[in-house]
């Protein structure tokens, strides 16, 4: 598509923005509902429509090459995105369940569920930093030298000579075994070949017709196959051949895709040199004038004071703004009492907090009825209010007919840099006026600038923090980094994408639920939560650093659900750098209490660092033991049980670094600490007939084989309830082999040859599904949703119980 369609959806995506602006930020406040099903409705909604404004502008800043509206663009994509994260948990705390059906509302918006993928931004990988590409090249480089060389540390388990030689014989006699069984099978065959006989010529005649019936119906079952094909593909049914190959269509929009990156980046570099000649032309020719009219505004004001108040007044902080508070065309009194405002500013809030604590108390015992729902306040709308009047102001009217191709606007450059140059300025302007300041008060009220220096010193003294020690100080980054290579705790990342977590939408979700039915989310949900919780706030640092901040996740499900797989797919999608803490990793490693706290400095040093970054935990679930079954205490899985939590504390707003623990059986663990380390734990159940009928015919095709109609995927969906996708995966690597492939055409796939290898695995029962609900309902989640069930069937008796003796009264 041109650049004038990437426009109009941008204008599109805008217009939208704008009606969601007003409906958020309308003149009056907005009344709390009371009603919570129908203020989770109108969340719901809210949340739908900036999902289709985000896969909107993610899929404009991915075409358009203007480097200004590109710009623009990002922040509002960012804005968005924070929006969308806050809509979540806004959602998840009102309906207090992390998992939410909305086909009801993609009904009356007419949308279909794929409308409600997570769209992961291209940029997240395309336009990281150069420091952070040359890190993942300085890492790439030490894992390919550490395979090559075989230097990284293998844990081998020592091996006696007497047992080596029994290893030894038991292979060879099973080698002698097959082959004496083979010889046998064949003499065995030998022996059942009759003798030929001189065939007789009813026998000839028999044969003949037998040959004919077999031919014609072969020829006739050939021609309603062809006939069956032809409608099937008619009716949309089944892919047309001609189009399983890539055709003209893709090659071409793949190479205009490759020609509008390289003309990105073409327009971003001719951008970045005009906006140094831009700033240095406007520091050369306007500089000085600048400068000239802050001191004389300054000096003005410094006279003004003097005349109203008798003295010079303080001159403000570079923390308060310095003398930009002076450019606001304020009176001196209300710049006074600005400033006032400013330091009393803190003071205040800590007063406001306890009076709502307390308002808070004093309704719960009055028992007082609830005012309501509202929204909590939002950090990003009133950034999205900005570019959104950015666009109006200055783009959505412009006619852009002499730019065809696309270039940077020099006097919206000019605009811009006036702002940064007239700051820097300040800056350097503010110095030289304290100075003057301090020699007019010198000269007439013959106070030196020592006094008021003190004083100002003494208003601002703070006690600092304590900062973390670190133990490393002396050492650089490639040298921590090939440390943790060697002992295993810095990995590669498996090139698995999210798209690959393959899983169907759950249709009925909305509809159980009105019936008092908890529904079990799909793998699809799944996706969608992981791309929340774990892809946008890594991938971009303003939406992790503003948006409600998850520091660790708790993925459990049973064995094959793909949970590892979710965790590569997060490092891959953001570029994330992946960390290994699992208990079996880390054991024998750094023993002690020194080397577990010079482990856990080292990973979490390197992790900021490198950033994003994710640390895994495989088997979190054995951190939390009640108590350590004998045939793990060698490894000591309680190890990090103390000290990590007091790591994660550390982690702040602008660490994109993210703790993912993965767990199988968390059923005889603490699950107070447990919760108390994981702020978000994630159900993953075992794949519905949807999802199972997708992976089915996605995987077979995968690893080479055909579907054909000889092949009936829905029955083998069927049988395969209860059984995982890793489970899936084993049996077609056994079905399909290289042999099998080349079969095909002779002897199509058939569902029966994948029973066998299915039938070896045990399937996940409905009991374990059943105990991992029960175990995840005493969550604090879990918890909160029980509680608020019973109060709502309470409610519910109560209404009824008083309907009841006033119909027997009209009685």
């Amino acid at each position: 598509m041109s650049q004038r369609t990437y426009n109009e959806l941008w204008a599109e995506a805008q217009v939208e923005l704008s009606r969601l602006l007003v409906e958020e930020l309308p003149e009056e406040p907005i009344l709390p509902q009371k009603d919570r099903a129908a203020f989770f409705q109108t969340v719901a909604m809210l949340y739908v429509r900036y999902l289709q404004v985000f896969r909107q502008l993610e899929k404009v800043y991915d075409q358009v090459v203007h480097p200004q509206k590109r710009r623009l663009v990002l922040h509002t994509l960012e804005g968005v995105m924070g929006r969308i994260l806050e809509l979540k948990n806004e959602m998840v705390d009102k309906e207090l369940c992390e998992y939410h059906y909305m086909d009801d509302v993609l009904h009356d918006l007419k949308l279909t569920p794929a409308d409600l993928e997570i769209a992961i931004p291209h940029y997240f990988l395309s336009e990281r930093s150069k420091d952070n590409r040359e890190r993942t090249t300085m890492l790439r480089n030490i894992l390919q030298t550490m395979e090559s060389t075989g230097m990284q540390k293998r844990v081998t388990k020592s091996m006696s000579q007497d047992e080596a030689i029994r290893i030894i014989q038991v292979a060879e006699r099973a080698r002698q075994g097959r082959l004496r069984a083979a010889l046998n099978e064949a003499s065995r065959r030998l022996s059942k070949i009759p003798m030929a006989e001189e065939p007789k010529p009813s026998d000839m005649d028999r044969a003949a017709v037998r040959i004919q019936k077999f031919w014609r119906g072969y020829v006739e079952r050939k021609k309603a196959k062809a006939v069956r094909i032809e409608d099937m593909t008619f009716l949309g049914m089944t892919p047309h051949p001609k189009y399983q190959a890539p055709c003209e269509a893709i090659i071409t929009a793949d190479a205009n895709e490759t020609a509008i990156r390289n003309k990105q980046r073409e327009h971003e570099d001719d951008y970045q040199k005009a906006v140094t000649e831009i700033a240095n032309h406007l520091l050369e020719v306007e500089g000085q004038d600048i400068a000239n009219n802050m001191k004389e505004q300054i000096r003005q004001w410094f006279l003004e004071c003097r005349n109203l108040t008798g003295v010079f007044p303080d001159f403000p902080d570079d923390d308060e703004g310095g003398s930009a508070i002076l450019f606001a065309e304020k009176d001196y009194e209300e710049l006074l009492a600005e400033m006032a405002a400013l330091e009393d500013d803190g003071k205040n809030k800590k007063g406001k907090e306890e009076e709502k604590k307390d308002a808070k108390k004093s309704k719960g015992k009055d028992g007082e009825e609830e005012e309501g729902l509202v929204m909590l306040p939002s950090a990003f709308l009133a950034d999205l209010e900005t570019c959104n009047k950015t666009f109006v102001d200055f783009w959505e009217t412009r006619t852009e007919s002499r730019n065809f191709n696309q270039r940077h606007e020099v006097e919206l450059i000019k605009e811009e840099k006036r702002v940064d140059i007239e700051s820097e300025i300040r800056v350097k302007v503010d110095e030289q006026m304290r100075q003057e300041l301090a020699d007019w008060r010198l000269a007439v009220e013959k106070t030196p600038a020592k006094v008021y220096a003190k004083k100002k010193a003494g208003k601002g003294d703070k006690k600092k923090k304590k900062g973390e020690k670190d133990l490393t100080a002396d050492r650089t980054l490639e040298s921590l980094c090939q440390e943790m290579v060697e002992e295993g705790l810095l990995k590669q990342a498996s090139s698995v994408q999210m798209q690959d977590y393959l899983g169907d939408f759950n249709y009925l979700g909305t509809t159980l639920r009105q019936n008092d039915i908890e529904p079990m989310p799909s793998l699809a949900d799944v996706r969608q939560l992981i791309s929340l919780y774990g892809i946008l706030p890594l991938g971009s640092h303003v939406v992790h650093e503003k948006a409600p901040l998850t520091k660790a996740i708790l993925l459990v499900g049973p064995a094959g659900v793909g949970k590892k797989m979710l965790v590569h797919a997060i490092c891959q999608e953001t570029g994330a750098t992946l960390f290994d803490l699992s208990p079996f990793n880390i054991a024998g490693k750094y023993p002690g209490k020194s080397g577990l706290a010079m482990m856990l400095h080292l990973v979490f040093k390197v992790a900021r660092l490198m950033q994003p970054s994710v640390i895994w935990i495989g088997g979190a679930e054995k951190m939390f033991y009640k108590k350590v079954p004998k045939e793990e205490r060698a490894i000591e899985p309680k190890r990090l049980k103390k000290d990590l939590p007091k790591s994660l504390k550390l982690i702040k707003e602008e660490d994109r670094v993210l703790i993912i623990g993965t767990c199988r059986d968390p059923i005889n663990t603490d699950i107070k600490s447990l919760c108390k380390m994981y702020t978000k734990v994630i159900l993953i159940p075992r794949p519905d007939y949807g999802s199972r009928y997708v992976l089915w015919k996605h995987l077979i095709e995968k690893h080479g084989g055909k579907i054909t109609s000889a092949l009936d995927l829905s029955s083998l969906t069927k049988i395969s309830d209860g059984y995982t996708p890793g489970h899936m995966i084993q049996a077609i690597q056994q079905v399909i082999t290289k042999r099998r492939i080349l079969l095909q055409e002779k002897r199509p796939l058939t569902a029966i040859e994948f029973v066998a290898p299915l039938a070896k695995f045990s399937p996940v029962f409905q009991e374990e599904e059943e105990a991992l609900k029960k175990w995840y309902a005493k969550t604090p989640l879990g918890k909160k949703r029980i509680k608020a069930a019973a109060e709502r069937e309470e409610k519910l008796q109560a209404q009824a119980k008083a309907k009841g003796p006033a119909k027997k009264g009209k009685k």
